[in-house]
C-alpha cells in the first residue's frame, strides 16, 4: 500500500494513508519533544522515538489543533446566530483500545503535543479506570472476572461525569483509581476545571448506547466526543505485548508488597508466561473481542500498529 486510497479503492468512510504521507503533513511544524519528554511519556514495554513522534504524532496534533479551531469558529457562528455570549465548552478526545495496545501512551502524548500549540495550552487528561466499580462492588456481584467488561464501570457515573464537562461546568470530579492496589481509593478524586482539551482514554469509551427495556437507546458516552482515536493492531500482537508487559510488571510493580498482583512476583518464568497467557485469554481477549473490537468503526482515526509497535497506517473518517 502507497500513498492514499480514497474513492478508488471502493466506497469507505475512511481515507486511509500509509505512515509515509501521513509524515509529510509535518513538514512544517517544529518538533517540540526530546529524548527526555519520550523516557517520561512511554508505557511499560513500549518505547517511543523522535521518528514516531515527528511522523505520528506530530501531524495528528496539528489536525487535532485543526478541529479545535474549527470547533471554535462554529462555536462563534452559532452565537452570532443565536444573538447571545455562551461560553465555549472543553473539546472532548475519546482514544480507545484493548488491554496492552498502548492507548494510554497515545493518550499521554497527544495531552503532551497539543499542550505545546499557542491556543491549547490547557489539555487534561482522564481514564476510565476510576468508573470502575470498588472491588468490594464487583465481588458481591458476582463480576470480579469480568473487570474491564462493560458491565464492570459505573456507566451512569461516567456518562454524567462527560456530560458535565461538555456541558460546560467549572469542576467536575471523578474518582481516583490505584493501579497498585488495583482499586478505587475512597476519599482521593480527581479534578477536572474547565479544560480547553478533554482527553478520555479507555477500554469501552466508543461503545454504542445501552438499549433501555422499553427498546428506545440512551446517550452513549462517544456522543459527547468531539475526535476520537481508537488504537489498533493484531490480536496475536496484542496479547504477546501483554504477556511482556506482565513479566516486566513482576519484577517491578508486582514487587511491591502492597500491590494487589504481589502473589505474581514469586513464579517463574514459565510460570508467569502461562499465568500471563491464561488471564489474556479468559478475560482480555473475550473483552476485545466482543467489546472493543467492534467499536474501531466509530472512530474518526484509527492508528494500525505493527508488531513492534510502530504506528504503520492511519484510517481518517471522511468528512
Amino acid at each position: 500500500m502507497n500513498g492514499q486510497r480514497g474513492a478508488e479503492a471502493g466506497a469507505t468512510p475512511f481515507v486511509e494513508l500509509d505512515r509515509q504521507t501521513w509524515a509529510r503533513l509535518s513538514n512544517e511544524i517544529e518538533q517540540p519533544l526530546n529524548e527526555a519528554d519520550l523516557e517520561r511519556l512511554s508505557g511499560l514495554g513500549e518505547q517511543l522515538n523522535l521518528n514516531e513522534i515527528s511522523e505520528v504524532y506530530l501531524p495528528l496534533s496539528r489536525l487535532l489543533n485543526l478541529y479545535v479551531q474549527g470547533s471554535g469558529a462554529l462555536h462563534r457562528a452559532t452565537n452570532t446566530f443565536l444573538g447571545e455570549s455562551t461560553r465555549r465548552t472543553p473539546f472532548v478526545i475519546g482514544v480507545a483500545g484493548s488491554v496492552a495496545v498502548g492507548k494510554s501512551t497515545t493518550a499521554r502524548v497527544l495531552q503532551e503535543m497539543l499542550r505545546r500549540w499557542p491556543d491549547t495550552p490547557d489539555v487534561q487528561l482522564i481514564t476510565t479506570d476510576g468508573f470502575l466499580y470498588p472491588n468490594a462492588e464487583l465481588e458481591k456481584r458476582g463480576m470480579m472476572h469480568r473487570k474491564g467488561f462493560p458491565e464492570s464501570y459505573d456507566r451512569r457515573r461516567l456518562l454524567r461525569f462527560v456530560s458535565e464537562v461538555k456541558s460546560g461546568a467549572p469542576e467536575v470530579r471523578a474518582p481516583w483509581y490505584s493501579h497498585l492496589t488495583y482499586d478505587i481509593v475512597p476519599g482521593r478524586e480527581i479534578v477536572v476545571r474547565s479544560p480547553q482539551v478533554l482527553i478520555v482514554e479507555g477500554l469501552n469509551v466508543l461503545a454504542p448506547a445501552r438499549a433501555r427495556q422499553d427498546g428506545t437507546a440512551g446517550l452513549a458516552l462517544s456522543d459527547f466526543f468531539d475526535f476520537s482515536v481508537y488504537v489498533d493492531a493484531r490480536t496475536s500482537d496484542i496479547e504477546e505485548w501483554y504477556i511482556s508487559r506482565f513479566m516486566r510488571l513482576r519484577d517491578g510493580a508486582f514487587a511491591d508488597p502492597a500491590s494487589y498482583f504481589h502473589r505474581y512476583a514469586v513464579l517463574s518464568d514459565d510460570e508467569a508466561r502461562e499465568t500471563a497467557h491464561g488471564i489474556w485469554k479468559r478475560i482480555n481477549e473475550p473483552n476485545l473481542r466482543e467489546n472493543v473490537l467492534p467499536t474501531r468503526g466509530r472512530a474518526q482515526l484509527v492508528l494500525s500498529k505493527d508488531s513492534d509497535h510502530s504506528i504503520r497506517r492511519m484510517l481518517l473518517r471522511k468528512i
